[in-house]
């Protein structure tokens, strides 16, 4: 032990410290100096030191290669620029692979390289600035895609679709003698709603046949075998028969629809009935109430899908025919107003039913019906029986403003109808025609016959310009194209054949 005891202890203290400074690493700030604080110190460098090391190693991870400013930034990048200059090659040459896809149905190869695009070089191609063949292309791959059937019938089927039907030779039927109805019609009808109906009425052996032929699409001077509707022949006349049974339909080419139907309350089919021991249907009792419903059916189904109704007579007048009319007006089943107006019609009859134009067709005239007093005798007499009918038939024909009848101002019929007058059809022949005296002067014998009326040609031509110029009201609430109305048309008749107001009718008669 040495003299001093203090002094053992504090070189044994410092040789201590030295040797922990030296451990730590921190001579430069270790001194020897005995007064020297120096545990505390460290603790508070320790304490600064977790503070100031973040910084650093934040400094040191600083993403400076990917935050270079954009002078370095654009010395750095053509290197990689090579890279992408093969992707953009195709990418230019697309709209060039697209031209040729519009030819793809020529030849295998167009459809093959469009097919190898991916959808992403497209898409660059609407990024690169194609918009002013985009439309084009996209068109292309809508109509002609890369199926080839489709691309090949479309134009076959679309061109099919604006061709008109096959012209028709001759009527068909559209319900047969059995009163069911046939859907053959619908072959010749086409989906524009420009067409107009006309439906035919008569008793037996008025005409109705011949003047729808005419009307349609014959001539006077042709052969009536020739003609679409068939007529009556010589044998048929001779033993009292009909020739048209059921509803016959003809179409021409101006999309006019005629309607030829069998006679109403015709003798012919009661005998028919009669004789040869036909089932009547089970609501039926007697054959007279089946024909006259039969015609009730008739009249109601074209008082409901026809603009235009002719009414065929021979002579002047049957009182019969008229309240056959307003029966058959009575149980015509209720269709929706073709006007849209719910104000002011909506209590009349006329705003939530639909009435056909009627026209009266006094077929076989003599030339005593086209004396200017009688002819004004009959128009008031129609309009006498008529005047109670929701029927439109005044205000759509008039013979005065077909100057058939120079002389005669439009005043002169002070309650004009629908009616018009047609003279036998062999009248125009010459021997028909009265000649003058032998004894009388040469020149007179050389003048035509005085007829008393212009020639059946001329008025037959009057009469088809006036109905076809009649209006087209709607049959519905909706606008009908052809085919629609004979969907319309079916249903009606389905409905007629299943109607109350008929049953009950029937059974009133029974």
């Amino acid at each position: 032990m040495s003299e001093s005891g203090h002094s053992q202890p504090g070189l044994y203290e410092r040789r201590r410290r030295w040797n922990r400074d030296k451990e730590l690493g921190h001579q430069s700030l270790s001194g020897p100096g005995r007064d020297r604080d120096y545990v505390p110190w460290d603790r508070e460098r320790d304490r600064r030191d977790p503070v100031d090391e973040p910084v650093g190693t934040v400094m040191q991870k600083t993403p400076i290669i990917l935050a270079k400013p954009p002078a370095e930034r654009s010395k750095g990048t053509p290197t990689p620029t090579p890279a992408p200059a093969p992707a953009a090659a195709p990418a230019i040459e697309k709209p060039i692979v697209l031209m040729k896809s519009r030819e793809e149905g020529k030849g295998p190869a167009g459809a093959t390289e469009a097919s190898t695009q991916p959808p992403a070089a497209v898409a660059k191609v609407e990024k690169e600035g194609q918009r002013p063949t985009q439309p084009v292309y996209q068109i292309q791959n809508r109509g002609m895609g890369s199926t080839a059937p489709s691309s090949v019938m479309d134009p076959v089927v679309g061109q099919a679709k604006l061709l008109a039907p096959e012209k028709m030779k001759h009527s068909i039927k559209l319900v047969d003698d059995q009163m069911n109805w046939c859907d053959s019609a619908i072959e010749y009808l086409l989906d524009q709603t420009d067409v107009l109906v006309v439906g035919v009425l008569g008793l037996q052996g008025t005409g109705k046949s011949m003047v729808m032929s005419l009307l349609s699409a014959n001539q006077p001077e042709e052969d009536q075998r020739t003609y679409v509707f068939r007529t009556q022949s010589q044998e048929i006349k001779e033993r009292g028969g009909n020739q048209t049974s059921g509803i016959d339909f003809f179409i021409t080419q101006e999309r006019i629809i005629f309607l030829d139907t069998q006679p109403i309350l015709s003798p012919s089919i009661l005998d028919h009935l009669i004789n040869n021991d036909r089932k009547l249907p089970p609501e039926y009792n007697l054959p007279h109430t089946y024909v006259e419903m039969q015609s009730l059916q008739i009249a109601a189904f074209l008082f409901t899908v026809c603009h235009v109704v002719i009414v065929v007579q021979d002579w002047f007048t049957d009182l019969s025919l008229y309240r056959f009319l307003q029966t058959a007006e009575m149980v015509k089943p209720s269709t929706p107003s073709p006007s849209h107006e719910s104000s002011g019609s909506s209590g009349s009859d006329e705003g939530t039913e639909y009435y056909p134009h009627i026209v009266f067709l006094q077929n076989k005239a003599k030339r005593e019906n086209f004396c200017p007093r009688n002819l004004k005798q009959m128009h008031l007499v129609i309009d006498k029986i008529m005047m109670h009918s929701h029927l439109k038939y005044k205000g759509t024909l008039s013979m005065l403003e077909c100057n058939i009848f120079p002389g005669l101002p439009q005043s002169y019929l002070d309650s004009e109808v629908n009616l018009f007058l047609l003279p036998f059809m062999d009248s125009d022949s010459d021997d028909a025609l009265p000649r003058a005296a032998p004894g009388s002067s040469p020149l007179f014998s050389l003048l035509p016959g005085y007829k008393g009326h212009p020639s059946f040609q001329s008025l037959i031509a009057k009469l088809r310009s006036q109905i076809m110029s009649m209006s087209r009201p709607q049959l519905s609430h909706t606008i009908l194209t052809e085919k629609n109305w004979f969907h319309y048309a079916a249903r009606i008749w389905d409905g007629v054949k299943k109607s109350s107001a008929l049953s009950e009718y029937s059974r009133l008669l029974a």
